[in-house]
């Protein structure tokens, strides 16, 4: 019996180093046979193909996943790990209001605006920010004033004391360049209603209330109810103490500077706005206005594609050289800035009907696999990131640095426009009305779908998946 337990454990342990020999044999070969294949470069320059399955999810982009070159050939991406210096500010020591109570408001709009991403991510996540910061330190002015903007003199030493506070904490020192803003921002301008019981006199405080304590920000863009609210506001206080042949002059068209007193007056509402609603609320909602507005254009520069055109006009197929004209005309654009999905929307449509002008009439999009996402800033030509329509925040982490989210649903074809006039793109859907609840007539004896029913449902689930990618 010990004989036959011997012979048994020699017998598996030779069968178990035969078994490990095999494997390491059969992956010596595949190694072998793969390095022993030619390399495939494609001649044409390709853009990001699409995932293989439908479903997409937004993912943390982290600096850190991007590969570190010591000697790179060009700039570092702005995605690249950044970490804020901060200090202490120096302040004008008078401005009245006390800083700490925004304090929270302050830090995230530093980090929004933080000093290596501020410029790629003005038009999208920094000047909103930094607006809806000035709304509510007007708001917290009025708390102490009464007034619901500043006098000039006390307006400097405020906004100078505001980019101090926010370079400071890491963020961008020319902020208000980049944003097209100064002091006057918090003046009022020419808005005639400065103050605080004038103001509640002459609006519908309530109705403005219950239009803009709470924005949905899947509505707001498509069917505003806090945007008319507010623009009803500022007309209402923008002819306040004019007669009525100036209010009359003042609402019309050709008038700008009525125009200006109007959008001037704006600011006062949002100022006031500010005062009523908690710092949280102010923010988020002002942000979802924002996102409304900076989606509805395209913000990146669009030169004449002269190049594109000659070496396009004429081709019906895949052209090496009309695709490599195109990949370089975009490969231009896209260090400008990051973009939203939406905005990537409005920029594919509007060079589309510019290249149309030229004579380009074949969608060349598709010919050379242009992708949405190739209209917004790459990481080291690899990744291209779209941002969603909705507000989006940067995020610091202590090691990782800077980063963003990108949404990776936008991995789609670019839209090519159906005519040369088409340059903009309404993302608004139309109203719908869903059929009524089919009957047991309507069904059939056995209860199954008809026909008509099932292609009733394919459009509709087209439009809600289309509709994904736009949030």
């Amino acid at each position: 019996m010990d004989c036959l337990k011997a012979v048994t454990r020699l017998t598996g342990y030779l069968c178990h180093h035969f078994l490990l020999f095999a494997i390491w044999i059969y992956s010596s070969q595949e190694l072998l046979h793969a390095m022993a294949e030619p390399i495939q470069v494609s001649s044409k320059s390709e853009l990001a193909s699409p995932p293989s399955t439908g479903l997409f999810i937004p993912i943390e982009i982290s600096p850190a996943v991007i590969p570190h070159y010591p000697d790179p050939v060009e700039p570092f991406s702005p995605m690249y790990p950044s970490f804020p210096t901060t200090y202490e500010p120096v302040l004008t020591g008078k401005c009245p209001v006390n800083f700490s109570s925004i304090s929270i408001i302050m830090d995230k709009t530093a980090l929004d605006c933080s000093a290596p991403l501020a410029l790629v991510v003005g038009n999208v996540i920094c000047c909103p920010q930094f607006h809806s910061l000035l709304h509510i330190f007007q708001g917290q002015y009025s708390t102490i004033s009464n007034k619901l903007v500043l006098q000039n003199s006390v307006a400097n030493d405020c906004f100078a004391d505001i980019t101090s506070i926010l370079a400071s904490r890491g963020g961008n020192s020319t902020v208000p360049s980049i944003c097209s803003v100064n002091s006057l921002n918090l003046t009022g301008g020419s808005c005639p209603v400065k103050d605080v019981s004038t103001f509640e006199k002459t609006v519908n405080t309530t109705k403005l209330l219950e239009a803009c304590s709470t924005v949905d920000p899947l509505k707001e863009c498509c069917r505003p109810i806090c945007q008319p609210a507010i623009t009803e506001a500022a007309v209402k206080i923008s002819i306040e103490q004019l007669d009525v042949d100036e209010s009359q002059n003042m609402l019309g068209k050709s008038n700008s500077s009525g125009l200006d007193a109007i959008n001037d007056c704006k600011g006062v509402v949002y100022s006031w706005l500010s005062r009523k609603l908690s710092y949280n609320a102010a923010n988020t909602a002002f942000r979802i206005l924002s996102a409304c507005k900076v989606n509805k254009v395209c913000p990146l520069d669009l030169k004449q594609p002269k190049e594109v055109t000659e070496a396009c006009r004429n081709v019906g197929a895949p052209s090496p050289s009309c695709c490599s004209s195109l990949n370089t005309y975009i490969a231009g654009i896209q260090g400008q800035m990051l973009i939203t999905n939406r905005q990537a929307i409005v920029c594919a449509t509007m060079f589309g009907s510019m290249l149309q002008k030229g004579g380009v009439m074949t969608d060349i999009y598709e010919l050379c696999d242009v992708d949405l996402k190739d209209f917004s800033l790459q990481a080291y030509g690899q990744q291209g990131c779209l941002l969603r329509s909705l507000p989006a925040d940067v995020v610091f982490d202590n090691l990782t640095g800077f980063s963003f989210t990108c949404d990776l649903s936008d991995n789609i074809a670019a839209p090519w426009p159906f005519s040369s006039s088409m340059t903009s793109l309404s993302l608004c859907a139309p109203e719908m009305s869903l059929p009524a609840l089919p009957t047991s007539e309507t069904l059939g004896n056995h209860g199954f779908l008809s026909g008509s029913g099932l292609e009733f449902l394919i459009p509709i689930f087209s439009f809600l998946v289309f509709s994904t990618i736009l949030y």
